[in-house]
């Protein structure tokens, strides 16, 4: 079986993203495969993303408009949002996340990097808690944060 690897564009995005994201997600597909959606965006990008509602901030105040970008959006591949089929096949395309969710802290904890998922903002392991749900966020924890 084939390893796992990105493609052009996702390994273009994740260039755009601090070191320590870049160390895990290349490390993370090796074994799991993901596709790198966004690193670093725009002014206008970061606008856009806010008005069609899927950032809560506007320029520059999310962790996506720095350089590096101290945030990436990955989803698992093939990448299923679970917007189509019966409500069975919504609910599993979604639990795809979660599961690579898991994958993630572990890979990231066996690295020794700080990380914030947006499936769980406070990082308290409670997904109830949440009020905006960005499943495929996630971001660098900095010490002096």
């Amino acid at each position: 079986m084939k390893m796992p690897s990105f493609g052009k564009a996702s390994r273009e995005r994740l260039d755009t993203c601090d070191p320590g994201l870049c160390l895990l997600f290349n490390k993370v597909v090796q074994s799991y495969d993901c596709s790198i959606l966004i690193g670093h965006r725009s002014k206008e990008d970061q606008q856009a993303a806010y008005a069609a509602g899927r950032s809560k901030l506007k320029w520059p105040d999310s962790k996506h408009n720095s350089l590096p970008s101290k945030a990436v959006d990955v989803a698992p591949y093939p990448i299923n949002w679970g917007s189509t089929g019966s409500e069975e096949q919504k609910r599993k395309a979604i639990a795809r996340f979660y599961h690579f969710a898991g994958y993630v802290k572990a890979t990231a904890e066996s690295l020794g990097i700080k990380i914030r998922w947006g499936g769980d903002w406070d990082n308290d392991l409670d997904f109830s808690d949440q009020n905006f749900d960005d499943l495929p966020h996630w971001e660098i924890i900095e010490d002096d944060s």
